[in-house]
């Protein structure tokens, strides 16, 4: 097997790698960001004239991590398939050089 081959995996890996980070780096609402989103949560229900709960405000948390974990399986699951692909097609390639 030659260099090629093996850079050809080695890119595969590191798409893979780029593509998790870029899916948990787009995620819709970062930790960091929940106290704001909290304070909005709050001020919405208070310009309706409605009490803000703290269980009304978790089941939006929920839906928003749960919409993002379906995001991010789904660029996990692209990656594996790739990554897949890739070694398969590496091994491929050492059996034809190998046989």
């Amino acid at each position: 097997m030659n260099n090629s081959d093996y850079n050809k995996a080695e890119n595969a890996v590191n798409n893979v790698e780029n593509s998790l980070q870029n899916a948990t780096e787009k995620a819709k609402w970062k930790i960091n960001e929940l106290a704001d989103r909290a304070k909005d949560y709050i001020n919405e229900k208070r310009s309706n004239d409605q009490e803000a709960n703290q269980e009304d405000w978790f089941d939006r948390v929920k839906a928003n991590i749960s919409d993002t974990w379906d995001d991010i399986k789904d660029q996990a699951n692209d990656a594996w398939e790739k990554t897949k692909d890739a070694a398969e097609d590496v091994k491929a390639e050492w059996n034809k050089k190998t046989n």
